[in-house]
């Protein structure tokens, strides 16, 4: 295995404990606009807003009403971290591992986002959202593009994602992907990720190249 240099991590549940308020925010977009569509939160996870928007609610009317709902929603969602997040990526920057946050969220959600958890801009080096690429997951563009703010080749980086959207588009990226059961349980991505953990207690650096070890 070629050494790794760096680690991209999706932000939804991986670095934030939030997928489950998504989940719940988005089932009742689906009840109300989608009411035939049984796993609409399902459907949509890894998409970014505005795909979103022109996919699902391409009137404007109704889109103005998903950007006000949601907007009003991530003001006042709780930002928690996955378990052992923060030991693991300090443990990641003893160790001179790059780092960057990849996520399909936009600038206005980050911005609530770095509001609860500051530590974010000092711990990662680059951070790429939905405003920085034209396709969202599984397009694997930004995971590419985040090796590329941050000198690496795609084999020399992890990806740590949760959804399948997320974990294919790692797949596709070239790169070696850890898949976190924080979302789906680890039997339904056990075949989309070269490893699985359930959060990041315990993992350090030196234990998660050994589990490569064979």
């Amino acid at each position: 295995m070629r050494e790794k240099k760096a680690g991209l991590f999706d932000l939804d549940g991986v670095i934030l404990d939030t997928e489950g308020y998504y989940s719940l925010f988005w089932s009742e977009m689906g009840r109300l606009f989608y009411p035939d569509v049984l796993d609409f939160s399902n459907r949509i996870k890894g998409k970014t807003l505005k795909e979103l928007l022109t996919s699902y609610f391409p009137d404007k009317n109704q889109a103005k009403v998903i950007v006000d709902k949601i907007t009003e929603f991530e003001s006042q969602m709780s930002y928690n971290f996955i378990a052992g997040l923060p030991e693991f990526i300090e443990d990641l920057r003893r160790q001179g591992v790059k780092l960057a946050i990849v996520t399909s969220s936009n600038n206005m959600k980050m911005e609530n986002v770095y509001w609860a958890c500051p530590e974010l801009k000092e711990w990662f080096d680059t951070i790429v959202t939905a405003d920085k690429i034209t396709h969202s997951k599984p397009h694997p563009e930004c995971y590419l593009l985040a090796a590329e703010e941050l000198g690496v080749s795609p084999d020399e980086c992890w990806v740590f994602e949760d959804s399948f959207s997320g974990l294919e588009a790692g797949r596709s990226a070239g790169m070696t992907v850890v898949g976190l059961a924080t979302t789906n349980p680890s039997g339904a991505i056990q075949d989309k990720a070269d490893i699985i953990i359930p959060n990041f207690t315990g993992l350090t650096y030196e234990r998660l190249v050994n589990k490569f070890v064979r």
